[in-house]
């Protein structure tokens, strides 16, 4: 049942990302409340924990409250951060359908009201940014998926995966598979398939316009320096592959429509998406 403040539609706005690389002590507890709220037994997490932590129950625990709870918590407390978003996982994966959908529902919340950079999507754990990100990279699997235009959106998605890999994100994978998004897109546009993204923008004139094309020029100058040929002292951050795979998927989703694709919520129209 849904509690008042969804009764009548108030919802507390997201507030700044601050957690990425942690799993705070609160949504440890979170996590165990939200399992028990779907009336489910302490021994039903127990034996999720230890088969993602590789631990065998302890034999001298038989009693759900207070026995097995406690060493719920004891487990969900002292393992590492990374190892609490596979728990997650491992919870989804064995609940059912209506369970999946409130578990999903109540986690995705508390990311949002919390400032934790993560999200549930059709059980795993992805990355999450702010708001807009959030909309450029939902809008662009759709346009691309409804263009025909396959392989650019694994390449999108792949980016996602790279960002969100734990315990650390594959930081040039997400540019180099961002990039590869764009340039695949740019091909489908301008009409020519071995091209590189740099020599594309050459042809680009009354396909892309100006200066649009100059900004995936120095798109590609870049994730060339930083997602390709990489130097020492110089490893681009989180921010920066995020900045690049939410630049690619806006000018992909942009030209994806001008290429037929639909998001079905707007339009055919073929204005920026930033």
């Amino acid at each position: 049942m849904k509690r008042f403040s969804k009764r009548q539609g108030h919802t507390i706005s997201d507030i700044e990302i601050t957690v990425r690389e942690d799993a705070p002590v609160e949504l440890r507890h979170f996590i165990v409340q939200c399992v028990y709220d779907l009336h489910k037994q302490p021994s039903f997490l127990r034996t999720v924990i230890c088969k993602v932590l590789r631990k065998f129950p302890d034999r001298n625990n038989w009693g759900e409250y207070p026995n097995i709870a406690l060493e719920v918590e004891d487990l969900i407390l002292g393992c590492e951060w990374f190892n609490v978003y596979d728990i997650i996982e491992a919870i989804w994966d064995a609940l059912d359908l209506p369970e999946r959908e409130e578990f999903t529902n109540e986690l995705n919340d508390y990311f949002k009201e919390t400032g934790i950079g993560w999200k549930i999507e059709f059980g795993l754990i992805e990355t999450r940014g702010d708001e807009n990100f959030e909309k450029v990279i939902s809008k662009v699997s759709i346009v691309l998926n409804s263009a025909s235009l396959l392989t650019a959106n694994t390449e999108i998605k792949e980016a996602i995966a790279d960002l969100s890999r734990r315990p650390a994100p594959d930081i040039t994978g997400a540019i180099q598979h961002s990039l590869a998004c764009l340039e695949c897109v740019c091909r489908e546009a301008i009409g020519d398939q071995k091209a590189t993204l740099g020599d594309l923008m050459k042809k680009a004139d009354g396909v892309i316009p100006k200066p649009l094309d100059i900004a995936i020029d120095k798109i590609w100058g870049y994730t060339s320096e930083q997602g390709r040929h990489l130097r020492e002292g110089r490893t681009p951050d989180y921010l920066e592959a995020e900045l690049v795979v939410e630049l690619s998927a806006a000018i992909s989703t942009y030209l994806g429509k001008k290429l037929g694709g639909i998001d079905y919520i707007e339009n055919h129209e073929a204005d920026l998406p930033f």
